[in-house]
């Protein structure tokens, strides 16, 4: 009887495991396999300069118009002063700008979500913005310690159709789960906006509590709940292949770069048009706007092929 007990109790245990397990794997691999999940995350580059300088003078000026980014901000009352440094740098750059914060402030303009949970936070922040979105075809969501250089995402999109579903930013992997970094922002098309409202609905693929047994984060949570609508992760490159998304400050980067490449350190650190950095201070942000929207060398010509006019009614840079 013992040993049939003893038995039993393995049985029940085994049984168990096996069950945790099928349940890990589903909320890993969700759906059935086919051959659009063995898709690896493509790498999205901005056009060549040497493309657009061959390009008739009127269709710049169309491309430079037709691109509109509605920036998502993310911002809590504790980080009051990252909240303020980018109200006052980048955000003013982008087509339409809305902070979304946990919990309302005094002095915070900001739509109040009234959730503690960041990943809540986010999908109700990204479904008002799409309800909001009026003629906006490309969404950008970050964090407010994020900085973001909004013309050289434009730049980017320039030559993407928004009504395809593109997830952009900086692309890594997970075991089998590719996703965008959230701490280096990401931009999403209308399309793959659509789609992830939509299977937001959806309790089953995406549910809000999260699709593993234990918690993830957000943004492989994110990726979770594209990846059953079809939509994947896309790394976002310049022409010559560096990334343009960066989850770091720029003196990490810098660091970084001085200690695999000391002779070129800043040659190969970033590109010229990275449009994302992590990590940096209100203080940093301000010197960094200044760097790149204000500091020029008198005498000095830029031959960009295309000029991204600030919004109407912008005080931007």
């Amino acid at each position: 009887m013992v040993s049939e007990g003893s038995a039993f109790m393995k049985g029940m245990m085994l049984g168990g495991l096996f069950c945790l397990l099928l349940s890990l794997l589903e909320s890993l691999s969700p759906g059935q396999q086919s051959s659009a999940e063995l898709h690896h995350h493509h790498h999205i580059k901005a056009p060549s300069k040497a493309v657009l300088q061959k390009l008739p003078e009127n269709l710049k000026l169309e491309l430079s118009q037709k691109i509109g980014v509605y920036c998502a901000i993310m911002v809590q009352p504790k980080i009051l002063t990252f909240w303020a440094s980018a109200k006052d740098t980048w955000s003013k750059h982008c087509d339409k700008a809305e902070f979304y914060t946990s919990e309302s402030a005094k002095v915070l303009e900001a739509v109040d979500l009234q959730e503690k949970d960041e990943w809540l936070r986010v999908r109700k922040a990204l479904t008002h913005a799409y309800h909001h979105r009026g003629d906006m075809r490309w969404f950008f969501i970050a964090r407010a310690t994020t900085f973001a250089i909004i013309e050289n995402l434009k730049y980017l999109l320039l030559d993407k159709d928004p009504s395809q579903p593109f997830y952009i930013g900086r692309a890594v992997k997970s075991g089998e789960l590719e996703y965008v970094e959230y701490d280096g922002g990401i931009a999403l098309s209308f399309e793959a906006l659509r789609q992830l409202v939509e299977v937001f609905q959806d309790k089953q693929k995406c549910p809000e509590g999260g699709n593993a047994l234990w918690k993830l984060s957000l943004d492989k949570e994110l990726a979770l709940c594209l990846k059953y609508t079809g939509v994947f992760a896309e790394n976002g490159e310049d022409f010559q292949g560096k990334g343009l998304f960066n989850s770091k400050s720029v003196s990490a980067l810098i660091s970084d770069s001085r200690a695999k490449n000391p002779l070129h350190a800043i040659e190969s650190c970033c590109s010229d048009l990275a449009i994302t950095f992590k990590g940096m201070s209100p203080n940093q942000m301000q010197v960094l706007m200044y760097g790149v929207y204000r500091l020029r060398p008198y005498g000095h010509i830029f031959h960009d092929s295309l000029v991204f006019l600030p919004p109407e009614g912008s005080d931007n840079d």
